[in-house]
């Protein structure tokens, strides 16, 4: 039995291992990332009156929880390989806790963007902390992985909370105002601490390290070489439509650069001969970058389409979303538990493929109807998707879950951000129904791509817990 699994035999052994009161505050806390990502969307206006700015400047809030998590996440997975998983995941409950009250109390925007990069990087330590603790567990337990509704409900609360934000931040705007969109994390992650201080068993003592050897162990110039590398790569995706050639060029040089360390280093963070090897795990990388590059472009560009062609509201347009969030988590339940891997998979394809096509038809009379369609069937995709998770749970390293955890949710981000760029350059100049075209025609192009690197995975087949 490996170290860290001693300190949780005991409870672990029990007749219910996962019960809710261990899944409790990871399933809170890996919700916080995806429901903050979009909570603060129907508060940039307010923000930017009430902090005398441009509603431009208050972009800067979305991209700065963006560009923190796209680093923090495989990063905390990394320090929970290290320094231990619960630890991690407490330090990451109190940066929350920070960042939503220095939001709280922001006197302008320079305070309120270390409000969202704190949130950011607080949040980012949940998922792939409670992934390492839940194999722990399942180890512990003598289980080789854990039921399957344990991932399907770490799934629900990554993904499947994401569209909430909308009404939720519409509502706290519309009572309670702006700042409520930061303060709520107060509470929340209040609870989250204190029911993981309860119900978390502790990790193991770690080994006493100098500073030089935990440096080497967390390989801590790749975590700066990556966190730069990739601030650059969103950098450049964020100043599109008007691309930064000279920003692409520095973006190729750092991660070239990144590249050659990591093939040298001795415990590498960001590890490309893995990726290299195990082609298996790289594909359901891409595979989840490319479901929420689907899902985003929804939020992103076709509600701006809804406001500014069919003439709704925000908070209208955000509960239109709200089939997209109950879709997605009563899909996850039925696959989660049965452990299907590849046809939930090739499922989640195939809808994307049928929402993009159904999208085409959105500027015509039965726009309504339309609109619901594609937000059910990428609400399935996204529910069906999740057995991305349970694919990654049996083809990473046992020992290199959390960075590879981690990493997924930075793929997500890509694709969040790439939908995000998509609509900037689409809609550069006003939009448009031939621009909601467009994009539809996108989400055809990169729905193909999806299936074939679905269909065509044999692995799939062979992985763990698959019975499609």
């Amino acid at each position: 039995m490996h170290m860290s699994d001693s300190a949780t035999a005991s409870a672990a052994t029990a007749s219910k291992p996962f019960n809710w009161r261990f899944t409790t505050p990871l399933f809170i806390g890996s919700a916080l990332n995806p429901i903050n990502s979009s909570l603060i969307a129907t508060a940039l206006v307010p923000i930017a009156t009430g902090v005398h700015v441009s509603i431009g400047q208050t972009a800067t809030l979305v991209s700065a929880l963006y560009l923190a998590s796209a680093i923090a996440q495989p990063t905390a997975g990394k320090a929970a390989e290290v320094f231990g998983p619960r630890r991690v995941f407490l330090v990451g409950i109190l940066l929350v806790l920070a960042g939503g009250l220095v939001g709280g109390i922001a006197p302008g925007l320079l305070t309120l963007l270390i409000s969202r990069v704190l949130i950011g990087l607080g949040t980012s330590c949940a998922y792939p902390t409670a992934m390492v603790l839940i194999r722990r567990r399942a180890r512990a337990a003598g289980l080789e992985k854990p039921p399957g509704g344990v991932l399907g409900g770490l799934m629900i609360s990554g993904v499947a909370t994401a569209s909430l934000g909308l009404p939720i931040g519409g509502l706290l705007v519309q009572f309670l105002g702006w700042r409520s969109v930061f303060l709520i994390n107060v509470p929340v992650a209040l609870i989250a601490l204190v029911a993981t201080l309860m119900w978390v068993p502790r990790d193991d003592a770690t080994p006493r390290r100098g500073a030089r050897q935990i440096a080497s162990d967390l390989d801590l110039i790749g975590i700066i070489g990556f966190a730069v590398a990739m601030t650059s790569l969103l950098l450049f995706l964020f100043s599109l439509p008007t691309a930064n050639w000279a920003l692409l060029g520095v973006t190729v040089v750092l991660w070239a650069l990144e590249t050659s360390w990591e093939l040298r280093a001795k415990s590498p963070f960001f590890d490309i001969r893995l990726l290299g090897r195990n082609a298996a795990l790289t594909r359901t990388l891409i595979r989840f970058g490319l479901v929420m590059l689907c899902g985003y472009v929804v939020l992103y560009g076709i509600t701006q389409w809804l406001e500014a062609s069919q003439g709704m509201s925000e908070a209208a347009s955000g509960l239109l979303l709200i089939p997209m969030t109950v879709v997605s988590g009563v899909v996850i339940v039925p696959f989660s538990r049965r452990n299907l891997v590849r046809g939930p998979i090739i499922g989640a394809a195939v809808a994307c493929i049928v929402a993009a096509v159904s999208a085409l038809f959105l500027p015509t009379a039965a726009w309504l109807v339309m609109t619901l369609a594609v937000t059910i069937l990428l609400g399935f995709a996204q529910g069906a998707a999740s057995s991305n998770q349970l694919a990654l749970y049996s083809q990473a390293p046992a020992e290199q879950l959390g960075t590879a955890s981690g990493l997924m949710r930075s793929f997500g981000y890509l694709g969040s951000i790439a939908s995000s760029a998509v609509t900037g350059i689409v809609y550069r100049t006003s939009v448009t129904d031939s621009g909601v075209m467009t994009i539809a025609w996108i989400m055809v192009g990169a729905s193909v791509v999806l299936l074939a690197i679905s269909v065509f995975d044999r692995t799939l087949r062979r992985t763990a817990g698959s019975t499609a």
